[in-house]
């Protein structure tokens, strides 16, 4: 709780209403909205500001269908057929690039045609649809390095009707993810350190149900034949990109790639407008399987949660420069405190007063707020699952299991403090 060099009470400015706040956080009048969002939006891309748009739109009329009861599991609607149909298409030009270049090769031309068909072989090899990897940086715990975690992931992946992680890592985010790798679509369940530790032990149980329910709800994007050729499509818009500094013959190759730039550009932007309906149904469906394995209640405070990460990036940096500024001589005892971040992050959240998450919201409302471009406000997954009758928890923990869970992800905690103390934190 604040202190109280910390409160402060004015009155409103506007309306003259009296104002209690944290002075830690902005100060704004809940009776008439003054200050309430005293900092500009932050600017977008065009293609992250029409996702953003879409996100708003989709996610309203989505809504609207979840709190009239309306079915809304994952069905091959048209438009995620014709999104498998264009993903198709697009590695069909992936196999006609490898026949030209393997025609050319063959063709007998000569120097021209090797030349030829190695740049198409080239070609076909770098845009090839494949699987995502195992993240580099991230730091992963085997089921004997933490089987009390993956118990937990397995129980939650039961009530959500799918099944548990093959593997579990952490990392330095705010954030948590799931993820198919590899040829046979091996599952990877990636928490956030930061974020995990300032959820309380039900809402970790809403994260990880929320993450799981992907896999029992399903989503077009996600699915392997569409994520591929989002690849694919990024990959040919890396290489179109115009050249910075152009010399003259640089102009020309920007001119000459204008056309299919935006040719890709298209077809990327199509396949957003076809599979966001069923990503933000997935979105709501996970988040309905967060309140069965974990509560209403806890789903809806991960959801605040999620509205202060802001919070905790700032906490973060904080943290780092405190760290940077101990210089060199003293990093083995900076490094024996890196624990001591988490405690102190946790205590920060633990102390964000109620107005603050209560503004958070506002702003939300007002800003169409999501996780990201492909998720829908957060406001409005927050008022779905509060539209129904309050779900009771499927799963919970006591002391003991809370206690083993962070015995196992000790070590990782650490690493991570330690690389955030060192490198510095960008989140």
């Amino acid at each position: 709780m604040p202190n109280a060099a910390e409160e402060k009470t004015q009155p409103c400015p506007a309306c003259g209403a009296e104002i209690r706040a944290d002075a830690r956080f902005v100060i704004w009048c809940a009776s008439c909205d003054w200050n309430v969002d005293p900092a500009p939006e932050e600017e977008h891309n065009r293609l992250d500001r029409a996702r953003r748009a879409l996100a708003r739109k989709h996610g309203e009329k989505l809504l609207a269908e979840m709190t009239d009861g309306e079915n809304l599991r994952a069905r091959r609607d048209a438009p995620s057929v014709l999104a498998y149909v264009i993903a198709l298409a697009v590695h069909g030009v992936t196999v006609v690039l490898a026949s030209a270049g393997a025609w050319c090769l063959l063709s007998g031309w000569g120097v021209p045609g090797m030349v030829l068909g190695g740049i198409l072989l080239v070609a076909a090899w770098v845009l090839r649809p494949r699987p995502p990897g195992l993240p580099e940086d991230a730091l992963v715990l085997h089921r004997t390095d933490a089987p009390e975690l993956y118990a937990l992931v397995d129980q939650v992946a039961q009530v959500v009707g799918t099944r548990g992680a093959d593997l579990i890592a952490v990392d330095a985010e705010i954030n948590a993810s799931v993820m198919s790798y590899g040829l046979h679509g091996r599952r990877l369940l990636t928490l956030g350190v930061p974020l995990w530790e300032t959820l309380t032990p039900q809402q970790r149980i809403a994260l990880l149900g929320h993450e799981l329910g992907h896999y029992s709800n399903g989503d077009t994007r996600h699915g392997l034949v569409v994520s591929t050729a989002y690849r694919s499509l990024t990959t040919w818009l890396y290489y179109f990109a115009p050249i910075a500094r152009p010399s003259a013959l640089d102009m020309v190759v920007n001119v000459l790639y204008v056309v299919p730039r935006l040719l890709v550009h298209g077809v990327l932007s199509l396949l957003d407008h076809l599979t966001l309906r069923a990503t933000q149904r997935a979105e709501y469906l996970a988040d309905r399987e967060a309140a069965r394995a974990a509560s209403t209640e806890a789903a809806v405070g991960l959801m605040d949660r999620l509205l202060t990460t802001d919070s905790v990036a700032v906490t973060l940096r904080r943290e780092a420069n405190n760290a940077a500024l101990t210089g060199p001589r003293n990093t083995r005892k900076a490094d024996a405190g890196t624990d001591e971040l988490w405690k102190r992050l946790a205590a920060h959240m633990a102390s964000v007063p109620e107005h603050e998450y209560e503004r958070q919201r506002r702003v939300g409302a007002r800003r169409g707020h999501s996780v990201d471009s492909t998720h829908p406000p957060t406001h409005l997954r927050r008022t779905c699952l509060l539209s129904g009758a309050p779900t009771p928890a499927a799963v919970v923990t006591d002391g003991e299991r809370e206690n083993r869970i962070a015995a196992e992800l000790a070590d990782a905690r650490s690493k991570v403090a330690r690389r955030i103390a060192r490198e510095g934190f960008d989140g």
